[in-house]
């Protein structure tokens, strides 16, 4: 790391890579261990774990775990949500798994409402949330397949039902009244929230403060080093909090600012023990195949800048505009991303397809070839190992 005079460290691109990878345990093949307990240390380490409907791989939540976790199975993130409890599924930048740990850190904006999800759910009346909730006090978990509704309505979100029932199960869910006690595929159970987890009340809410330094030390931890836009992904609101949160830690030594190289416009901190390591070197032998809504992958400007790939997620552009694919996964190697693979699995067939193979750079070769096919190899055997998910892929 050089120094320009009184100016903030610079950062070359070669250390930020090594800091971020290092950050999401993605320079080591067993970070979190094995078996069913790796699951939850991921989810407390990441913070969080993204979930999405797209199937034509393996869904994101589990592909992120498998990145982490080379003996990772679905049931262990089942096991963690619905038996030991020990992560829960609520809003973060997106729908996401998140520790149970983390709850008193997402009560106030559970009570108030204040996720955006809760918003595309404003015409559903209390009368209706009230109904379906009497009747899982009543009954006991129950999921949408559980409810018959007369009367069907038009969908005011993509993500909403016609079934007025589902949207009161979704509104009573982001405002806290419900938990998702079990996930099948993308079929969801609700349950009382207290009842879920053996609660006389939801926990105490972390005051205003403690909610910004949560979400500051969630990103050193997960990133290695922060910007304003890295903390507040998709949460601008809190940005203004959360850079005074910032400045008390840069007064009390905790932080330092940098700059990374070839971007010195752009404010950055780290930790001054994560700068120490930044320059350590990674394992290059390690192949990881990821998932676009991986932590890693999902911020693209923060990507691009510090790995300059511009990743392109293309389910939703025209077949005639796509350059990856459908589907395209980035392959990391060591510090490097090298290709953009888009794949499908073909489960009937036994079978993972390779629809598009992208390299990146000057990073294709036969020997380079060879490894990403042997974790293809491996990837494939995890999206067809038996699973209690029936329609998982």
């Amino acid at each position: 790391m050089s120094k320009r005079s009184t100016s903030p460290p610079i950062l070359t691109s070669a250390m930020a890579r090594a800091m971020w990878i290092r950050a999401q345990r993605l320079d080591v093949r067993e970070p979190f261990g094995d078996g069913p307990q790796a699951t939850r240390a991921a989810v407390e380490h990441l913070g969080y774990v993204q979930i999405d409907t797209i199937n034509v791989i393996e869904r994101c939540h589990h592909h992120i775990l498998f990145s982490r976790i080379p003996g990772y199975r679905r049931e262990h993130l089942h096991r963690a949500q619905t038996i030991d409890k020990s992560v829960f599924e609520f809003w973060t930048h997106a729908l996401s798994y998140v520790p149970t740990r983390d709850m008193p850190y997402y009560v106030t904006s559970m009570k108030r409402g204040e996720t955006k999800a809760a918003t595309w759910f404003g015409n559903v009346t209390q009368a209706e949330v009230r109904k379906v909730i009497s009747r899982i006090r009543r009954e006991g978990p129950l999921s949408i397949r559980d409810i018959d509704d007369d009367e069907l309505v038009e969908k005011t979100h993509a993500w909403a039902s016609k079934k007025p029932s589902k949207k009161a199960l979704q509104l009573a869910f982001f405002t806290g009244r419900l938990a998702i006690s079990e996930r099948l595929g993308m079929v969801k159970t609700y349950e009382l929230m207290e009842r879920h987890f053996g609660w006389s009340r939801l926990p105490k809410p972390a005051r205003p403060i403690e909610i910004t330094d949560y979400l500051l030390d969630r990103s050193l931890r997960a990133q290695g080093f922060v910007s304003l836009d890295s903390t507040c992904h998709l949460n601008a609101p809190k940005k203004p909090l959360v850079r005074a949160a910032i400045a008390r830690r840069v007064r009390r030594k905790e932080l330092v600012q940098v700059r990374l190289e070839g971007h010195e416009s752009v404010e950055l901190w780290a930790k001054p023990e994560t700068l120490e390591t930044g320059a350590l070197p990674l394992d290059i032998g390690l192949v990881h195949i990821l998932s676009p809504f991986d932590p890693l992958i999902i911020q693209r400007k923060r990507l691009h800048q510090v790995f300059g790939y511009e990743h392109r997620f293309e389910a939703y552009v025209p077949k005639d505009k796509r350059i990856y694919g459908y589907f395209a996964l980035p392959v990391l190697i060591g510090d490097q991303i090298v290709a953009a693979i888009d794949l499908k699995c073909d489960r009937a067939a036994k079978h993972l397809k390779i629809q598009q193979w992208n390299w990146i750079g000057r990073h294709g070769g036969k020997a380079t070839k060879a490894r990403i096919e042997e974790a293809l190899h491996r990837f494939e055997a995890f999206q067809l190992a038996p699973s209690i998910e029936s329609t998982a892929c």
